[in-house]
């Protein structure tokens, strides 16, 4: 016996609503996909590279010095940046020249090395920045072409979407945590 057309119009309809529900929650609230625009993040990334972002784990832990993230753009809400955490809060980051040096309160002085950027895609500069205790320092790995905190000052919290967790595209440079930098906290 076949099924009836209102029957198999219902199974379809069902299967769609539980694919919705299983699938939305994941798209808003635990991953989401991104296109890398532009060479602001060269040589670690390169424009039109597609990743997955990891939304949930920051909900649970602080980002950390040397995580690529996704971030809106705090002077455009609706725009998306990736860009690399290189101060935390409550730390002054001081660039001398083609060095970044970060300052702890009751701690040594930290001199970043930063094996992720070419000198090349560099360049001199001197200026302190002040964090406050929920903002972030953030740059590009191509600093001569990135707009960062350098130019829009320091990152609220409250805009860090989430860390890129999976490179997908293109299929040879696919990647876990891909760019993730070991730096000290």
């Amino acid at each position: 016996m076949t099924p009836s057309r209102s029957a198999v119009v219902k199974d379809y309809i069902r299967f769609a609503l539980i694919a919705l529900l299983i699938v939305v929650p994941i798209r808003w609230f635990v991953a989401q996909p991104f296109f890398v625009r532009g060479e602001s993040m060269i040589p670690t990334f390169h424009n039109n590279e597609y990743l997955i972002v990891d939304q949930l784990t920051y909900q649970f832990e602080e980002p950390k010095r040397g995580d690529v993230i996704i971030m809106r753009y705090p002077k455009d809400e609706s725009t998306f940046f990736i860009k690399r955490i290189i101060g935390l809060p409550n730390e002054t980051i001081e660039l001398q020249g083609l060095h970044v040096i970060v300052h702890q309160e009751g701690k040594e002085p930290i001199t970043l090395d930063e094996p992720y950027i070419e000198t090349k895609r560099t360049r001199n500069e001197f200026k302190s920045y002040i964090l406050g205790p929920d903002e972030y320092f953030v740059m590009g790995d191509n600093r001569y072409a990135s707009s960062d905190s350098r130019s829009w000052g320091n990152l609220p919290r409250k805009d860090i979407i989430g860390r890129a967790l999976f490179r997908m595209f293109p299929p040879d440079k696919f990647d876990v945590f891909p760019g993730i930098a070991e730096l000290p906290q």
